[in-house]
């Protein structure tokens, strides 16, 4: 599989043909194209949630700044399972999603607590 990366201050541009098509097409037209694409098909609602979960996962822990290892032991979330929730093996649960917004909001009051509780 090849992969790449955009790059954000040079994105590729519709030529004024290939915008002027997709301006012709209605909504349901655009979606029946992409449902056409076997190489490429829409997502789905579970598909799009779980993309989602997965950039927030990624989203709380850069901004703490923290590796996924000194994250994972920081709020005492098992590296692996963090891992897999960014890479998208697995899913986060709303107990976790829960968590995450606490840390996301309040990281320094986690950390206090949590090292000043028992450890897990």
């Amino acid at each position: 599989m090849v992969r790449f990366t955009l790059d954000p201050e040079n994105l590729p541009e519709l030529t004024p043909e290939q915008r002027a098509r997709l301006d012709a097409m209605t909504d349901a037209e655009i979606t029946a194209a992409a449902e056409s694409d076997p190489d490429n098909p829409p997502l789905t609602e579970d598909e799009l949630r779980k993309m989602d979960a997965v950039r927030r996962v990624r989203e709380v822990r850069a901004r703490t700044g923290l590796s996924q290892a000194r994250f994972a032991r920081a709020y005492r979330i098992n590296v692996a399972r963090l891992r897999d929730l960014e890479q998208g093996r697995t899913q986060a649960d709303s107990a976790l999603m829960a968590y995450l917004t606490v840390i996301e909001r309040e990281p320094e009051a986690v950390r206090r607590a949590l090292e000043t509780g028992s450890a897990a």
